[in-house]
């Protein structure tokens, strides 16, 4: 089927659903005046773009070539979400102590676990190694670390290095990793860098995997192709130079954007797949295992914030629309809507899609600032108090991320799917917090911990 075509279909087969389950979702009172704002995860949505990643690559690679898709846990650092990718076959890229635990906690094994950040400290790392897990060295004073660590136990994790092919940043200067400047990696481009990295597998048969990530949001196809072609090359020189195959495995990172402007999913992993066997045919040729590491591309288009409208107004002759979803579920589209605008939905109090006379409005969150704005001057149906205004595409990086402004609870976010029935079933993935609960996370414990007279001072 043709690549547009089969986007379309599965766009508008995801967009049934939505509509579906929030309507399921205030029937069923999973939103409403208690609890005026929930994330939810179609289920099927994710198992879907499972198998078209899997099947992208499948299609590309030569036959037996060992390949791992590791789901960057940041993008949605939830346990269930992760269970569910392990059982589509997806394992985990971890970049903390805290997401490992998550990773873990799932059932993913250091086999489908790749450890990936710019600082990690001493205890991460011998962890890892003691699991087993791989691990892809950010710096030459990470490996000198690692050197020590491996020179006192043995270790089963297959270990390499990151590289920064510097060819460019894209549109959003923060989700371009590959710049002259970036923070992550080995600069492969600096004086004497390329260099270090040859000798450094030369002096380390143990080095058998070579990283690079050149972004996500706003980076081309073509810029993310051409940081594989880097690191492609720089692992045949290191191979040719050191006269044998030392690294076995590449890591491409992850990286696809995601079309937040409708419900297509543009563009799809078969096209990249595709590109990348054009722009680098010796990538799949069977010498190298793959490892790939996305996210976003992954779970956004599965994710909707559904938000109760608490107050209809107007302000300026502007109709604005004040619901309980903002920067605490959306930070990014609020501190930067130029980078990261979403769309909204309108439904009516029933959660069925409202219809109507379309007006110019804004859609206000409920955090004590005026910029606190989930779209502005966004031509949709008039919402009225008892509506609902969803957030669409926010499966990563949205409800799994919640900040903390003006002690906002976490909403809790639900899976849903068929209930076999011809409705909607849910399922808990997280519960909402609770007014106690923030109050405990904000030093309930040790309310007089600062009042004066109290001697002596430190820790106890």
């Amino acid at each position: 089927m043709d690549d547009d075509i089969q986007a379309g279909d599965l766009g508008a087969g995801r967009a049934a659903r939505r509509d579906e389950a929030v309507r399921a979702a205030v029937e069923q009172g999973l939103i409403g005046a208690g609890s005026p704002v929930v994330g939810l995860l179609d289920v099927t949505g994710i198992r879907e773009s499972a198998a078209e990643l899997r099947a992208a690559f499948d299609a590309v690679v030569a036959p037996g070539t060992p390949v791992l898709h590791a789901f960057a846990v940041k993008a949605t650092p939830l346990v269930p979400v992760l269970r569910l990718l392990r059982e589509e076959g997806i394992g985990a890229e971890v970049a903390s102590p805290g997401e490992l635990a998550l990773a873990r906690a799932a059932g993913l094994g250091p086999e489908m676990t790749v450890l990936d950040s710019p600082a990690k400290t001493p205890a991460e790392l011998r962890e890892a190694l003691e699991l087993g897990i791989a691990v892809n060295a950010d710096n030459p004073q990470e490996l000198d670390r690692i050197d020590a660590l491996i020179g006192s136990a043995d270790s089963r994790s297959p270990l390499g290095i990151r590289v920064n092919p510097q060819v460019g940043g894209g549109s959003i200067g923060a989700t371009s990793t590959a710049t002259a400047t970036s923070k992550f990696g080995v600069a492969l481009r600096d004086e004497g860098a390329r260099e270090w990295v040859v000798r450094a597998y030369q002096d380390r048969p143990w080095l058998t995997r070579l990283h690079a990530h050149t972004g996500s949001q706003g980076i081309p196809l073509s810029l993310l192709a051409r940081g594989v072609a880097e690191v492609y090359a720089l692992a045949e020189e290191i191979n040719r130079r050191i006269g044998r195959r030392q690294i076995d495995t590449l890591d491409i990172g992850g990286g696809l954007p995601v079309n937040f402007a409708s419900d297509a999913t543009t563009p799809t992993y078969a096209q990249y797949a595709r590109m990348l066997a054009e722009e680098v045919p010796g990538l799949f040729d069977g010498r190298y295992g793959l490892v790939t590491e996305f996210g976003r591309s992954l779970l956004a288009k599965h994710g909707t914030v559904v938000a109760r409208v608490e107050y209809a107004k107007s302000s300026g002759g502007r109709a604005v629309a004040v619901t309980h979803a903002g920067v605490q579920v959306a930070t990014r589209t609020v501190y930067a809507p130029e980078s990261w605008p979403l769309r909204i939905a309108a439904y009516d109090a029933k959660g069925r899609v409202k219809e109507g006379p379309v007006v110019v409005q804004d859609v206000a969150g409920p955090a004590c600032f005026a910029g606190d704005l989930l779209a502005e001057g966004r031509s949709m149906p008039v919402l009225e108090q008892g509506d609902h205004a969803a957030a669409l595409d926010t499966g990563a990086y949205y409800f799994a991320h919640h900040y903390g402004y003006n002690s906002l609870v976490r909403p809790g976010v639900y899976g849903f799917g068929p209930d076999g029935e011809g409705g909607v079933a849910f399922a808990v993935v997280r519960e909402a917090q609770t007014v106690e609960e923030v109050v405990a996370e904000s030093g309930g414990a040790h309310v007089e911990a600062l009042l004066s007279g109290r001697a002596p001072w430190g820790l106890s």
